[in-house]
């Protein structure tokens, strides 16, 4: 199964298989930094991206992305101060944007494979 990918300009430095947002610009993404941004997909970047650099970014399909938690398969990944991937778990009332579902159980350190399907979800 194929991945839809689109290149863009990092608006700051970010790491390779990161969770990434849109920028100030257009055409901009940076890395994610919470779970209440507007998650767009997963940076392929081996060696990361430094400012001003053209950047691939998965928008949909399956792609890996590094854990900075841990996930069970099927649950709803979101991003963590790093842009690594976490579990959402929005308090009620609070969305968390998500970027995909873990196909995989993962633990922090893991590089695993998401689905990427941009979405938001309410606790």
């Amino acid at each position: 199964m194929g991945k839809l990918v689109k290149t863009y300009t990092a608006g700051g430095a970010i790491a390779h298989r990161r969770i990434v947002k849109f920028g100030a610009a257009d055409g901009a993404v940076l890395q994610a930094t919470a779970a209440t941004e507007g998650l767009i997909g997963v940076t392929d970047h081996p060696g990361g991206a430094a400012s001003g650099e053209r950047v691939d970014v998965v928008r949909s399909g399956f792609t890996e992305v590094e854990f900075g938690g841990t996930v069970t398969r099927g649950g709803y990944v979101t991003a963590d101060v790093d842009g690594k991937a976490v579990a959402a778990a929005p308090a009620a009332g609070t969305n968390n944007g998500v970027v995909g579902r873990a196909e995989v159980s993962a633990v922090a350190g893991d590089i695993a494979l998401v689905f990427i399907l941009p979405a938001q979800v309410q606790g």
